[in-house]
């Protein structure tokens, strides 16, 4: 086995109250959202496990509300009843067998409430508006107040009951006890409110009455965020200085810096888009203020070089890596058995992670369709087939990809042909966007992991169906792909099937942008339907390039798509600045020498917007005439991805998977 060396920081153990930590990795606290009827089942074993399995040292299970009031998912585990402690139970024992901890997340959100889970009023310290809906919130008297605090020890109380090794109080991104802590949402004048005495008050006694409740070898952290763009929010030193007074009395073992808020709800999961080690700016302040206490930095360290980086410059103790675990939940073995660049990149993108989760459905990962799938799978790891196979994949697409990898690992003997002179499709396409790299990253995992699995990848190769015959594999798998429409038809006016103009010339796809094949004029045009970083970030490309950039959409917003990961706003920041124009809930109904009419649908007038050039983002159309051409043909063929019907990238590597392990 190779050494761990480059990474010598990050796999040294390291106490936490009595217990060791294997290593500094933590999997921090998210919503997974799989309970059933508010219980955890084998679906939330599994994906705890696969972690614990792929060498985490400690993992935080997602909050368990402390009250009614509280509730804020679909996914959420009952409150309040020890009815949980035997289903939990299963997941510590699963995760203690496999050598990790295993804490929970107790967490209340005070006025940001959702009374569409909770059917609850929202309670918080001054009766202020939710920042998660629109709703308001009452005031809590001092019964409430004790209530409260008797749900978090309570909750403690049945996870230790369950197994737990500890808990983590959430006191963060304005959460009700940040809420208390901040003088703008605590306007209170009785004993828990003014003073930094008062203000803390609620944090200290609920982490008093726990301790009291679980004993002195139960592990309690607390959770911070940063953030420094609201003024209203508690800054890096008042956090500092409040974490100071709990660590003085040494209430907390550790504490975990993350990023984000109810106020900007954008960094919570930064996307791609924001600077990797978001959570350093605060845990390097916070550490500078602790004596007893571990600091945990958490947000976009999605990478043991990153950790590692982190701890070198000894900005924390240990780091919290989530989206990098969901996507390779093997990453800290891979990392310490010197393998670092076995580990499938996680891109940043909160497509399947968030992305679900803002949905109220389970999470899983654009990269990873095993997420959320580990008691169906086997994990993420594959069975070793009887019967070898003589596999054949045409296209070297994400599906294609998958299901060429996925098939080796199983012990089928591949061959990869791609027309191509470099592997990816159109998702290269997509990598080639602004700040898009890592889908270049991903891809070269995929070239690598091909080349050690030993398949037969053939570039600029073109099989006709008559070759594909001859070839007479055991199984073919068609991932040809799909290409964008010509007609310049847009779904918003179905009933014109093609641009009046569009035979002019000068329209272009995104693809033929990204793939440089357009020859654009100064002033672009792009219809983008949608909402999705096809359009978006094809746009973000062009003004980066100095286009002038108008961006039509049929929506009420740009990027609408995009708002289920939390990506939306910061790039609508982005394009404005670089001078997009934006006309909304429009179509295009002629193209000509000079430019084109625009349709407004609110209002029924027409404009006409001069331009050189018109880009369209639009739905593609399945390239399957392989497929046609081989039916009745008698070979075993499997149509797949978006030969089978364009989607986006996670459905098709989820399709390439399945494929792969259904061989």
């Amino acid at each position: 086995m190779k050494t761990n060396e480059h990474f010598p920081r990050l796999f040294s153990p390291k106490n936490l109250r009595g217990k060791t930590l294997r290593n500094r990795i933590v999997f921090g606290a998210h919503t997974a959202n799989m309970s059933v009827l508010g219980l955890p089942g084998e679906q939330h074993i599994a994906y705890y496990r696969e972690r614990a399995i792929g060498g985490a040292a400690m993992l935080v299970v997602e909050p368990m509300p402390v009250h009614p009031a509280a509730v804020l998912t679909r996914g959420n585990f009952r409150n309040s009843t020890d009815g949980v402690i035997p289903h939990f139970r299963k997941i510590t024992d699963a995760v203690h067998e496999e050598g990790a901890l295993i804490l929970q997340q107790l967490y209340h959100v005070g006025q940001h409430g959702d009374a569409d889970n909770s059917y609850h009023a929202n309670w918080s310290p001054s009766g202020l508006p939710s920042y998660h809906d629109s709703d308001g919130s009452h005031s809590m008297s001092e019964t409430e107040i004790e209530e409260t605090i008797d749900g978090f020890a309570q909750a403690a109380r049945r996870c230790r009951e369950s197994g737990f090794d500890g808990v983590e109080v959430w006191a963060a991104y304005h959460g009700m006890v940040d809420q208390f802590w901040t003088p703008w949402s605590n306007r209170r004048e009785d004993r828990w409110g003014g003073s930094l005495e008062n203000r803390t008050r609620i944090s200290r006694e609920i982490i008093t009455r726990i301790r009291k409740l679980c004993g002195e070898d139960f592990i309690i952290g607390i959770a911070v965020n940063d953030e420094p763009d609201f003024e209203v929010s508690l800054q890096r030193e008042s956090i500092a200085e409040i974490i100071a007074y709990h660590d003085k009395d040494q209430l907390i073992d550790y504490v975990t810096c993350g990023t984000g808020s109810y106020f900007d709800f954008y960094k919570l999961m930064p996307t791609f888009i924001y600077p990797e080690r978001l959570g350093t700016d605060l845990s390097e302040v916070i550490k500078a203020n602790v004596s007893h206490a571990l600091v945990t930095a958490e947000s976009h360290i999605r990478t043991p070089e990153n950790a590692e980086a982190v701890l070198s410059a000894e900005q924390a103790d240990l780091v919290s890596i989530v989206r990098g675990q969901i996507a390779d939940p093997h990453l800290a073995n891979k990392a310490r058995e010197g393998r670092a660049d076995d580990i499938r990149p996680c891109l940043s993108c909160n497509q399947m992670c968030w992305g679900r989760r803002s949905r109220d459905y389970w999470i899983s990962c654009l990269v990873n369709p095993s997420a959320g799938r580990e008691s169906e799978w086997n994990g993420d790891r594959f069975t070793k087939t009887v019967t070898p196979k003589n596999v054949l994949v045409v296209g070297g697409g994400p599906a294609g990809l998958e299901a060429a990898r996925v098939s080796a690992e199983r012990g089928h003997y591949v061959t990869l042909a791609e027309a191509a002179d470099r592997l990816g499709g159109q998702f290269r396409l997509a990598g080639m966007q602004p700040r898009r790299g890592q889908i270049i990253e991903l891809l070269d995992w995929y070239a690598r992991q091909l080349t050690q699995l030993q398949v037969d990848v053939r570039l600029n190769t073109i099989l006709e169906a008559d070759e594909i015959k001859t070839m007479a594999a055991d199984v073919t798998v068609l991932a040809t792909g799909s290409c964008p429409p010509d007609t310049g038809f847009q779904k918003a006016i179905p009933h014109m099937e093609k641009l009046p103009g569009i035979e002019l010339g000068r329209v272009y796809s995104a693809e033929d942008v990204m793939s440089r094949r357009a020859r654009l004029g100064n002033r672009v045009l792009l219809l983008d339907e949608g909402g999705n970083w096809k359009g978006c970030g094809t746009a973000w490309k062009l003004a980066e390039d100095g286009h002038e950039v108008t961006l039509i959409t049929p929506d009420p917003l740009v990027g609408k798509e995009l708002q289920r990961t939390a990506a939306d706003y910061p790039l609508r920041q982005r394009l404005a600045k670089l001078g997009v124009d934006f006309i909304l809930e429009s179509a295009i109904t002629s193209w000509n020498s000079e430019g084109a009419e625009v349709f407004n649908f609110l209002d029924g007038k027409t404009q006409f917007i001069p331009a050189d050039s018109l880009v369209f983002a639009t739905p593609n159309i399945a390239e399957d005439s392989l497929s046609n051409e081989l039916l009745g043909s008698g070979l075993n063929v499997i149509n797949i991805g978006d030969s089978a019907g364009p989607r986006q990238a996670p459905f098709v590597i989820y399709e390439g998977r399945k494929t792969g392990i259904s061989i």
